[in-house]
């Protein structure tokens, strides 16, 4: 469906607007799904970047400025999202000893069996979106988002 019709415009749009728009529009949809794949466990998406972050230290400590840099939203309260998933049990937090001002998380064996749970609906998820597109297009298609983006 163009994007003209999801938006029920009858007014010619400019064409930077329409990629903007077409761009929005298309993280949206994804965003409700893949919130849909999460709300069995009732975390958002930035809780399920932070465990994956986490993950991905391979059983060492993050720090917040690691865990910081490495989100998708850079807009994300770390500290709220670690609280948060502390409350589920799914991350421990503490003081490093060499720096008491530095704070280190680490994921729990309750949220590696969370991802683990994830890892195929999430990959399904993400491979229905590719399913309309062969893989010159998709290859096409990731190196024009990274061209538009950086600018």
């Amino acid at each position: 469906m163009k994007i003209e019709e999801v938006l029920k415009s009858t007014v010619p749009m400019d064409i930077s607007k329409k990629i903007i728009l077409n761009i929005l529009y298309t993280q949206n949809v994804l965003t409700e799904s893949f919130n849909e794949i999460l709300k069995p466990h009732e975390i958002s998406g930035e809780q399920y970047n932070v465990l994956r972050i986490l993950r991905g230290q391979k059983g060492n400590p993050a720090n917040m400025c690691v865990i910081q840099e490495r989100m998708l939203a850079k807009t994300s309260n770390t500290t709220r999202l670690v609280d948060k998933l502390l409350l589920k049990e799914l991350v421990t937090r503490e003081v490093c000893p060499e720096n008491r001002r530095k704070i280190e998380v680490s994921i729990t064996q309750k949220g590696l069996d969370v991802l683990k749970e994830l890892d195929p609906k999430v990959a399904e998820h993400e491979e229905s979106f590719s399913n309309n597109l062969n893989a010159d297009e998709i290859i096409l298609l990731n190196q024009l988002l990274e061209k538009y983006r950086n600018q």
